[in-house]
């Protein structure tokens, strides 16, 4: 592949030797959804998927700088956007926590059919309730790692409480997440309600990974301690010290791709 110039999310940086394309593939719906694949120069000793935090994409400076920490490191990596954000099609308020988990089986298949299974999962925020979710579902999977991760789903109902009423009356209603507006529909409401994470958690039967911030303000740390008592073994916990919640210092993002990339050393020759 040619060398490719990264988003302006993560300006500054290009690729020696090694490739990024964009890709598309469908989800369940039929609905086209956009990705990136980062490649390293040569055969890759690994294929990482990566899932973006809540109303985020692939470009965000996390997920870029995590991809190409991981493809300097020989990890290909495919991040793309779910249903309704970024570049993908489709409604954001017709979806919810169970299609953003489809949306990663749609990714894996799509791997799987035009290159490898996919061996490593890694979520941001959300993203990450949401891979340790489809992992039971993923065979090929050996590894899944989470950064800044809600413990339960349903924690982002704090983003738009004061408008639940609103929704549960109207069936939807426009909040603002980030200083932007997105349309939360009932049925986002109904279905992080309908997950019961400590039985995913219990049941995952692959190696844990699990990163967080004791200074996240928005998912704070207690989550992380909820999740690695409800996980068996074999779990690892990295305290990411002084980093925010959106890995906005490029050495936060680096330091986890670095640990990531040795953590899978182990995982992926078991």
């Amino acid at each position: 592949m040619d060398n490719w110039e990264y988003p302006a999310t993560d300006a500054g940086w290009v690729s020696s030797g090694m490739g990024s394309e964009r890709i598309t593939f469908e989800n369940d719906e039929g609905q086209t959804l956009a990705g990136r694949l980062d490649t390293p120069g040569g055969d890759p000793r690994g294929l990482a998927l990566f899932a973006h935090c809540f109303t985020c994409s692939k470009d965000t400076l996390a997920a870029s700088r995590i991809a190409r920490g991981l493809v300097d490191r020989g990890v290909a990596v495919l991040r793309f956007d779910f249903t309704g954000l970024g570049e993908s099609e489709g409604d954001f308020d017709a979806t919810c926590f169970a299609s953003n988990v489809r949306d990663l089986l749609s990714a894996c298949d799509w791997l799987t059919a035009h290159h490898a299974p996919v061996d490593l999962l890694i979520g941001h925020s959300l993203g990450g309730a949401a891979v340790v979710s489809a992992a039971g579902q993923m065979a090929s999977v050996k590894g899944v790692a989470t950064i800044g991760a809600p413990a339960d789903p349903a924690h982002v109902r704090h983003l738009f409480e004061a408008h639940v009423q609103e929704i549960e009356r109207e069936g939807s209603a426009e909040v603002s997440i980030g200083g932007r507006p997105f349309r939360i529909g009932k049925a986002f409401i109904d279905d992080l309600d309908a997950h019961d994470p400590k039985d995913v958690l219990r049941s995952l039967k692959r190696p844990l990974m699990i990163f967080h911030s004791p200074l996240d303000s928005i998912v704070g740390v207690e989550n992380a301690a909820q999740m690695f008592e409800w996980a068996m073994h074999p779990k690892s916990f990295i305290s990411l010290d002084r980093a925010d919640h959106m890995l906005s210092d490029r050495k936060d993002a680096d330091f986890v791709a670095t640990m990531i990339a040795a953590w899978s050393e182990r995982v992926l020759n078991d």
